[in-house]
């Protein structure tokens, strides 16, 4: 691993066994790609991903053949069980990779061993040209499921292309397993008034995105709430009456209350009667045998329509009861039910109650997160799958720190207490403001720590491979220096959103966002009884910014570094060929340097001042700033664009406009 040759060039995830010859291998101009029929690759993708990756790094065209009349130079078969069955135990997934003089040989125990041989062969070719180094590979994942989560709900529905676009880079770093979080962007019949106007997925596209996936090794498992986060359709006319609190459904769309008030009355017959329509219409849709019910933050049971009965059994017994016989109708049509595990935790009862072939989905986000729900769940003997985090969500540049802390220690906890695999999240709270092009450092992490969690422990490290394998950036600092500007974000997307909607829209402060910042929570209370007056708007925002104060301090010297994150990783990306990451992560960096100078107006609307620091306190040029938002939303839709459906972009401009009517309204 210390040679010249290595590096120059990196595998992601890191093999488990590679030995590296001090020769290299010339690819010939033309050649073939000889695949065995016995890999039942039906349309010999696996081949074409190789003839089309050498077509673009050598400019050659390769063939394609089968059988033993036909030579290849590189060959891919599956292997006889006694020759790989004494290398490798024969585990699925697992393959062989020679690259010598002779040609190239990947040998795999199944088409998904093969395929990810095939991967990695593809990143070498990418990085190395038509001259590749002599290697042996002996590989196979920790993880059996390696899966990616998309949130295709929360404000943004992926166009199709993109989807596919995806698929394709997850399988590159060898993922197995797609999910898209839906909530009510999906054209379900009979439910035109929940999904009109946010661009729903179909389900042809759901048929043929299904085969796309399929093909490449991937399996789309079907996800949809049918318990909590029943936001959208708890506020039609239609449905209404089946949520908690129907006399809410008329309130002012609220971001924050989308993430809190959402769960389905399920002391209502009907309520189940909706899942199950839901859970029977979606799964004709999939030929995966698992489906996820999602069941997750259900914040409201009890406390509405159902506090009676729930009073009565047990609020426990409640949610039990309900996602049990969600399960069981799912088993009894042959499938395999999964649900998120955050409310079964808290009330670990719940967990003795879990038919065998339930899988719960434990996730744990924090950065810094034990192992003490993972272990909890394992020695209550039930199925789970770990899930980490991304850390992109409500911001426009990803955390990518905390996305390496937490993806790479959730995967050491859950090989630890024998997890079925990992399932990586990417969210989109807040109407999902987050480009889902900057959620990719995260996705190779969790290929890393799904593949092979003890193969790379230094952060460092793996960003300069994912700036060579995934960006082509010779000079290995272009996610470095991504992480860097994200450390800049002072004032953020949630901070805007939150310090917006403190105001009801009659100029008291909303108590249900006050209740979500802790800053103001504990004060709610204390200040009716103190003045037996709710608190204002004014009075919320003003105490929000003053325990803001030393964050808010950091705000000039944190945009003269995220200049020059800018002025540094503009000739790394322009020799980097592609100006769809570019013009990302360019809008993404102007959007936080403005949001960070919001951030400042703010506070000096509001008198927060840094005595000891006068000189970087200077008077905001309110209505300047917020010409220059309003003229940042354009370049942000067109980006928005590239990736999505319209879907709710429009709440995402209305918010920036909101900022920016804000910042003139304080001018005066």
């Amino acid at each position: 691993m210390a040679s010249e040759n290595i590096r120059k060039w990196a595998i992601i995830p890191e093999p488990n066994s590679m030995t590296v010859g001090e020769g290299t291998v010339l690819l010939p101009y033309a050649g073939r790609v000889n695949e065995s029929i016995a890999i039942d690759d039906g349309d010999f993708l696996l081949a074409h991903q190789l003839v089309a990756d050498i077509r673009s790094a050598t400019g050659t065209d390769w063939d394609i053949a089968t059988g033993d009349m036909w030579s290849g130079f590189i060959r891919l078969r599956i292997a006889d069980s006694w020759d790989f069955d004494s290398q490798d135990g024969g585990t699925a997934g697992a393959y062989t990779l020679t690259i010598n003089t002779d040609g190239i040989t990947i040998t795999g125990c199944d088409f998904e061993g093969v395929r990810n041989g095939v991967q990695t062969l593809r990143q070498l070719i990418r990085q190395n040209g038509a001259v590749l180094p002599e290697l042996q590979i002996a590989d196979a994942p920790a993880c059996q499921i390696r899966g990616y989560y998309l949130d295709a709900t929360r404000g943004r529905v992926p166009t199709l292309a993109w989807l596919k676009q995806w698929a394709d880079k997850l399988c590159l770093y060898k993922y197995n397993q797609l999910q898209l979080y839906i909530e009510h962007t999906f054209a379900f019949d009979g439910m035109s008034e929940t999904w009109r106007g946010s661009s729903p997925l179909t389900p042809a596209d759901t048929l043929e995105f299904d085969q796309y996936c399929a093909n490449l090794g991937i399996e789309l498992v079907p996800s949809v709430s049918t318990f909590g986060h029943q936001y959208v359709a708890m506020r039609t006319q239609e449905l209404r009456e089946l949520g908690e609190f129907p006399e809410d459904a008329d309130r002012p769309f609220s971001f924050i209350e989308r993430m809190r008030h959402h769960t389905l009355n399920v002391a209502d017959d009907r309520a189940f009667a909706f899942s199950a329509q839901l859970v029977d219409s979606y799964l004709q849709l999939f030929r995966s045998k698992r489906f996820n019910i999602c069941a997750d933050e259900t914040f409201d049971l009890g406390k509405g329509k159902s506090k009676q009965e729930a009073q009565r059994v047990g609020v426990a017994a409640l949610y039990a009861t309900y996602v049990g016989k969600l399960c069981e109708h799912l088993s009894k049509q042959g499938r395999e039910p999964m649900f998120w595990g955050d409310i079964a935790i808290e009330m670990p009862e719940i967990l003795e109650t879990l038919p065998n072939n339930v899988t719960l989905l434990n996730w744990q986000y924090d950065p810094e997160a034990t192992d003490e729900k993972i272990q909890l769940v394992a020695q209550a003997g039930a199925k789970q799958i770990v899930c980490p985090a991304v850390w992109g969500w409500n911001a426009l540049l990803p955390r990518i720190d905390d996305a390496w802390n937490n993806i790479s220690r959730i995967a050491r906890y859950g090989i630890d207490c024998g997890a079925e695999g990992m399932l990586v999240t990417d969210w989109g709270d807040f109407g999902h403001v987050n480009d889902p092009r900057m959620a990719v450092p995260g996705m190779i992490f969790g290929a890393q720590y799904a593949w092979n969690p003890a193969g790379d422990t230094a952060e460092n490290d793996l960003l300069e491979r994912i700036s060579r394998v995934e960006y082509g950036d010779c000079s290995a600092r272009f996610v470095a220096l991504l992480r860097n500007a994200s450390t800049q974000a002072v004032f953020t997307w949630r901070e805007l959103v939150e310090y917006l909607e403190l105001d009801d829209g009659t100029g008291n402060c909303n108590t249900d966002v006050a209740q979500t910042i802790p800053c103001l929570a504990d004060r709610l209370v204390d200040h009716l009884s103190d003045c037996g007056n709710a608190m204002t708007v004014r009075e919320a925002r003003n105490r929000m910014m003053r325990n803001m104060a030393t964050t808010i301090e950091r705000i000039p010297q944190a945009n003269r570094a995220l200049q020059q994150c800018m002025v540094d990783i503009a000739p790394i990306a322009a020799h980097m060929g592609n100006p769809g990451i570019t013009a990302a992560v360019r809008i993404a960096m102007e959007g936080q340097l403005l949001l960070n100078r919001v951030g400042f107006a703010l506070a000096e609307a509001h008198d927060v001042r840094d005595a000891h620091d006068a000189g970087d306190w200077r008077p905001s040029d309110y209505r300047a700033l917020a010409r220059e938002l309003e003229c940042w939303c354009e370049a942000y839709a067109k980006e928005w664009n590239a990736t999505s459906q319209p879907s709710e972009l429009h709440r995402i401009q209305e918010t920036v406009w909101k900022a920016a009517d804000e910042l003139r309204r304080i001018s005066k």
